[in-house]
């Protein structure tokens, strides 16, 4: 799942002579955390709710509120931004672009194509609409997470088991975290299941695999094994 089909591709930006009275004014209006900052069309850094706030905190104990918006007002963005902005190219997956948020420890980033142009923004908040597409979770139904051994084969025969129980499947993830080696966890939604025959449905996997838990989001039921 490729970056520029989940990026915003309306991108609210300020210019670098612009004031921080400015910058603070399009955040609350438009209800965003960061803004990217531009110079003649290029991109050179970003300014966000939280260099707004401590550039407005550094001067808040010593001036009254009338001075401390003056200041405001006559501080540049440009003296406030960040000069090196993180960015992610237009064509990264979103997996990849997780990892950068991640290690750098921020919360979205502008996007760029080939051309180093801003075309977007890509937020923790995508992100979080992708696992809620991957997951299938608005089909509701029931989720299984189970442990298989990591042989061909493995997965398919977890899946055919839910589906001979009428299991529509929505989505099926693994992942070899917190796993010993030679086994994987699978996780699977699937909906459609009549759930009076949820109990021999769980039963046949537990022949056939490690079942961790499941959670009938249909029903608000969920079990840990």
């Amino acid at each position: 799942m490729l970056v520029k089909n989940w990026m915003s591709k309306k991108v609210y930006t300020i210019e670098e002579n612009d004031s921080m009275q400015d910058a603070i004014n399009l955040i609350k209006s438009h209800k965003i955390n960061m803004l990217p900052v531009m110079n003649k069309g290029k991109l050179t850094g970003i300014v966000t709710d939280r260099d707004l706030k401590k550039a407005s905190a550094s001067d808040a104990t010593t001036l009254d509120v009338h001075e401390l918006k003056y200041l405001i007002s006559k501080i540049k963005v440009k003296d406030i931004m960040s000069k090196k902005p993180v960015t992610i190219p237009l064509d990264f997956t979103i997996e990849e672009t997780a990892c950068i948020l991640l290690d750098n420890n921020i919360s979205g980033a502008p996007v760029v194509d080939s051309d180093k142009q801003l075309v977007g923004i890509i937020s923790k908040a995508d992100i979080f609409k992708v696992i809620i597409s991957l997951t299938g979770i608005a089909k509701k139904g029931v989720h299984f997470g189970v442990r298989v051994k990591d042989l061909p084969g493995s997965i398919k025969e977890v899946a055919d088991i839910i589906r001979n129980y009428g299991g529509r499947l929505a989505s099926i993830l693994t992942s070899y975290e917190r796993v010993i080696q030679g086994y994987r966890n699978v996780y699977i939604r699937a909906y459609g299941i009549d759930r009076s025959k949820l109990k021999n449905l769980l039963a046949d996997l537990k022949n056939n695999a490690d079942l961790l838990y499941y959670v009938d989001h249909t029903e608000n039921k969920r079990e840990i094994f």
